[in-house]
Order: C-alpha cells, then sequence, then structure tokens
C-alpha cells in the first residue's frame, strides 16, 4: 500500500520517534510503514490521519499487485 507518510511527518516536522510516540508504536512500526514493508492497521491509520488532519485516503492509497 503507498503512502504518503514520510511527507506528511516531514511537513509537520516530526521525526519517526516522535510521530511513533504520538500514535503509540515503535520507531520501527513507523519506518516499516514509510518503506511500504507494513501496512497498518485499521485503527493505526486512521490514528495517523486524524494527528495529521488529513482523509485516511490522502495518507494511504491501495493498489492491487
Amino acid at each position: 500500500m503507498k503512502n504518503t507518510l514520510k511527507v506528511q511527518r516531514a511537513i509537520h516536522d516530526m521525526t519517526q520517534d516522535d510521530l511513533a510516540k504520538k500514535v503509540g508504536v515503535t520507531r520501527q512500526t513507523i519506518n516499516a510503514i514509510e518503506l511500504q514493508k507494513y501496512d497498518p492497521s485499521l485503527s493505526l491509520a486512521f490514528k495517523l490521519a486524524k494527528l495529521f488532519n488529513v482523509r485516511i485516503e490522502e495518507l494511504f492509497k491501495y493498489e492491487e499487485e
């Protein structure tokens, strides 16, 4: 699943660690999501979208393989 998490993080001047602490996951989880190696749970996806004040569809884009 493609995402704009790294872009949103940069816009809000946050490190991976800052973001991880705000949403209750590890920095490694944020890194894996940004590298598209891990798809977040629906709950985490909503937390991230809410934190950045964007729609979930703006943050994550599903593409069939």
